[in-house]
This record gives structure tokens, sequence and C-alpha cells, in this order.
């Protein structure tokens, strides 16, 4: 039997070789010449068996120690030998963000956003607020404070996405148009309002021109003195700033839409060439909006007499405005993800629309 001096001699050696250990491959074989089947240490706890009861009294738990403290050591040491591992690949994985990286693509502004951004621009420009509203909406915003009536087609489930209710209960669905915002802002912020609510909103559709997600804004002015006019000025000005021509022609069609009266399209000169449609020239006509002024339940439904406020309001889709000015002829590749696309209709993060040097300068 090995006495106290030849354990302290074996632990001496032992805890040497295992912080000498280069590399976790040493550690491991370390370890098994150590505590293995047939290590050093296992050795010695098989030859408890051939002790008398004193001796193993006395060796046991000193064998059983030392091969305690020696797993200590090892699992110490792989600590650190990993952490060291680890720290070394770091430094070699390191990539310095502040330096240009030309064999990577570049990001780009997606034509959405930078419409976005000149719609903003724009009627920022005329001073108007920008205001946001939930994608999830109820029934009394969506359609019942916009006076659509419970026949109406808008309503029915070919047209509208509902999410399901509890028992009993009304259930949500995702709002059909920017509208909801123009209630919320009546309902919520005294008169004069002059607002532009950009957002998505979603209909159960698919085609080239129409998808099941799509973006929309929607303008809206509420005072006491605000006429026709004051909306034909203010479209006007959007056109031409948007377009960025300095003559744009423009026709109002009257039209129907349950949430103004009177209410209009606006139509703007254009020509069909080369399969382009270019704005402000030719003699054909394209519609791109729906506009008219606030029918006076919706101003009931939203608590202001209608006899005092009057207002006009306006929407059209984002999409088809960036569509009309940048040459796009397909609204589903818009949500594609498609990188060749993409990069080939992107905008650059430096293309800041602004009016003084022109929105797509």
């Amino acid at each position: 039997m090995s006495d106290i001096s030849d354990l302290t001699a074996l632990e001496s050696e032992l805890a040497a070789a295992i912080g000498q250990a280069a590399d976790l491959d040493a550690l491991e074989d370390l370890r098994v010449r150590a505590l293995g089947k047939k290590g050093r240490v296992t050795e010695l706890l098989k030859g408890l068996g051939r002790m008398t009861p004193e001796e193993r009294q006395e060796m046991g738990p000193r064998l059983n120690g030392l091969k305690g403290r020696i797993a200590d050591e090892i699992a110490a040491r792989k600590a650190a030998l990993e952490d060291a591992a680890l720290e070394a690949r770091l430094q070699g994985e390191r990539i310095d963000l502040t330096l240009p990286a030309p064999d990577r693509p570049a990001g780009s502004i997606h034509p959405v956003s930078q419409v976005m951004d000149e719609l903003a621009e724009i009627f920022a420009d005329m001073g108007f607020a920008i205001a946001e509203g939930p994608d999830i909406e109820d029934d009394f915003h969506n359609f019942t404070a916009l006076n659509i009536p419970p026949e109406h087609p808008a309503r029915q489930m070919h047209d509208t996405f509902y999410l399901e209710a509890p028992d009993g209960a009304a259930p949500k669905l995702l709002r059909t148009h920017t509208s909801p915002v123009q209630i919320r802002t009546m309902m919520t912020q005294p008169p004069p309002l002059r607002i532009i609510a950009p957002g998505r909103t979603y209909r159960s559709d698919s085609d080239a021109t129409h998808t099941p997600m799509f973006h929309q804004v929607e303008g809206l002015v509420i005072d006491e003195t605000t006429h026709m006019g004051h909306l034909k000025g203010t479209l006007e000005a959007f056109v031409k700033a948007f377009f960025e021509k300095d003559d744009v022609a423009m026709r109002f069609r009257p039209s129907y839409f349950p949430f103004t009266e009177p209410s209009a399209e606006l139509d703007i000169r254009c020509s069909f060439a080369g399969g382009r449609v270019t704005i402000g020239e030719g003699d054909r006509w394209l519609e791109i909006l729906g506009c008219g002024m606030v029918h006076p339940n919706v101003l009931t439904a939203c608590n202001l007499d209608p006899e005092v406020y009057q207002g006009f309001a306006w929407g059209c889709g984002i999409d088809r405005l960036a569509m009309l000015k940048y040459g796009m002829t397909d609204l589903r590749a818009f949500f594609d993800s498609d990188l060749r696309w993409l990069r080939h209709y992107g905008f650059s993060a430096f293309d800041v629309p602004g009016l003084a040097g022109g929105l797509s300068s």
C-alpha cells in the first residue's frame, strides 16, 4: 500500500502536469492516465479491497479526497483552456465594422419606404402632422364610424380579414384602410386638424396590382372654413411635388365613398408608350386617388358638430404611387424580397428626400 508521502508526491506530480497541459487534448490524455479505468489514482482505489478494515478506514477518505481534488483541478484547467480558445477565436474572427466592405452587397432603401419619406416631406412642408394607429382594429373604427353600412361588401369575409374571437365577442379585423387613424384622431384631438396617416393595410385580394398586404396614405383636414377649393389646391400641390412636374393636368370626377360627400376621384394626364407610364403629358387619364368632403355622419360619430366643423379627406395607395413614379409593373415584386429587384429599384441611404433639391435627385 501507498503511504501518505507517496500520495502527497503523486498529487504534486499530477497537479504540476495538469497546470502544464497545453491544450484540451493533452488535458484529456492526462485525465485518462490519472482517473481512467486504468489510471494511477483508480488503481490505488482498487487496492482498497485488499486492505484490512483499519487500513481502509484510513486510506479510503485520503484516496477519495485525492480523486476529488485531481478532478477539480482538471475541470478548472479545462475551463481556462476553453476560455483561452474562445478568446483566440474571437480575436481571429473579429470584423472591423468601421471599414468599408466592398466585397459584400450594399443594403438599400425599399421603394415603399422611400415614397413614405417623400410623402412626409411634401405634407410636412404644407403643415401636416403624421398620425398612426393600430393594424388590428374593431368594427366601429374601421366601418361604423366611417358611415359604412352593415350590408356594404367591404364588411364581408371575401374582402376583409377577420380574427377569431371568443364566443359572444365581436371579432377584431386587420384594418382595410388607414381611415381608422382619422377617426381616432378626431375623437382624441380637438380641431383644427391637419394630418396624414401612412401605414400598412390588408384586404383579401392578390394579383399583379393587388396584394393581401399593401400600404396606404390618407390625409385629413378639419376646421370651420375648409371647402373643396382647399382640397383641390392641396392635391394639386401634392401631385406636382411628388411627380416633380411643374404642370400636371388634373380632373375631378364625381364618385361615391360612404365617408365623404361630395366625393370625387382624381385623374391626372399621362401617356402609355413602350410599356411605361409618363405623367404630365399625353392624351390619356389615370386615376390615382379618391377624395371628398368629410361626411357629416362621420363628424357626428367622432363627437364633432357638423354644423360647426367641416373638412376634406383623401387616400391613395403608396405602392401604386411608387409604381407610377419609378416604372414598376408588378406589385407582387414589392414583397418578394428578391435582392436583384431591390438592388435595381432600391435607394441609397443617402437619398434623403428634400423639396429644395428635388425629391428623387
